[in-house]
């Protein structure tokens, strides 16, 4: 289980060999061996013995800030320290299959929109269907660019396949906007700070989704500073802004299924200026149903494994990948 703390005053502790959790509505003693991930915000408080349990445990601390996005973590020393991976892993940006890479991650996260888009479609009047459908074949024309660009480093490539990937994510964000009721409809992609409350739904689940594939990068002895195509992040997990883009779609399913329910009314939100935040409750719903989304079981492959599991194995087998560099 992931061990959410995001209410104010909330407290982690160590009591008996136990995690001790206290709030202003209950407390509970929960045993180590059922806690994978500790997930704290900047309202709630933990222990330096709840910290050394986790570490023993190789349990994963993560603090993130109001918008989800993680601001720092705790692991366990058994992690990050294979330099033979971190070295071929450097040697891999220079190598001839990188740009192969990053025009299959590229493409496959298109074509997880594409698909995103074409199940969303036949709910929407033949209008909007007929506005989808236009964005469906640019997106698809911004692939093709992306599938024949070629060169002999990836230095040589990045800013035309960024700017194919720009121009594709902005008319699929025009297209998933049709998608949604009229109260969650939003004016383009914006990030930090969020100016609508899907774009604020959908920062807080890939705060989620990052915290998760930087570990799974950790765990794996892979460097998450050390980016492919996102390398000019100075002090950032540069592979993670890589790495999420396989499975950013998982977010933006669950958030326009939550829009779609208007799960979230107005109380679930707070609005300061020209920034929407989700407030407590809008929060304890958004993580809620990202990690029971993250725990249902797929078939990817073959392996029928939980979608967090299978983000696990990605980073294991990118790890080899590296290492035949």
């Amino acid at each position: 289980m992931t061990l959410v703390l995001n209410s104010f005053g909330a407290s982690l502790t160590k009591k008996d060999g136990l995690f001790y959790v206290t709030s202003a509505e209950t407390s509970q003693s929960i045993h180590p061996q059922d806690v994978k991930t500790i997930m704290i915000s900047r309202s709630a408080k933990i222990s330096s013995d709840a910290i050394l349990l986790a570490v023993e445990n190789e349990i994963d601390v993560l603090f993130v800030d109001n918008l989800g996005k993680p601001k720092g973590r705790v692991w366990s020393v058994q992690y990050g320290s294979i330099s033979d991976i971190r070295k071929k892993q450097v040697e891999f940006l220079y190598g001839p299959t990188c740009i192969a890479w990053v025009k299959q991650l590229i493409a496959e996260k298109i074509n997880n929109q594409l698909a995103l888009l074409l199940t969303f479609k036949d709910g929407c009047d033949t209008a909007d269907q007929r506005r989808i459908q236009a964005a469906i074949n640019s997106i698809s024309d911004h692939r093709s660019k992306i599938e024949k660009t070629d060169g002999e480093v990836i230095s040589d490539v990045a800013p035309s396949i960024r700017g194919w990937e720009g121009a594709a994510g902005r008319r699929y964000f025009e297209a998933i906007n049709l998608v949604l009721p009229p109260s969650f409809r939003f004016e383009g992609r914006s990030q930090y700070p969020p100016h609508d409350k899907f774009n604020s739904m959908l920062g807080y689940g890939y705060g989620i989704l990052y915290g998760k594939i930087e570990g799974a990068l950790i765990k794996a002895g892979i460097d998450p500073y050390v980016g492919v195509f996102h390398r000019d992040e100075y002090n950032r997990p540069a592979l993670v802004f890589d790495v999420i883009e396989k499975f950013r779609i998982w977010v933006d399913f669950v958030m326009i299924r939550l829009a779609q329910q208007e799960v979230l009314d107005d109380d679930c939100f707070t609005n300061k200026e020209d920034t929407v935040l989700l407030d407590g409750l809008g929060k304890r719903i958004v993580i809620q149903s990202m990690y029971d989304y993250l725990a249902e079981i797929i078939d990817i492959k073959g392996l029928p494994r939980s979608r967090a599991t299978h983000i696990d194995l990605y980073a294991q087998s990118l790890a080899q990948e590296f290492l035949k560099a």
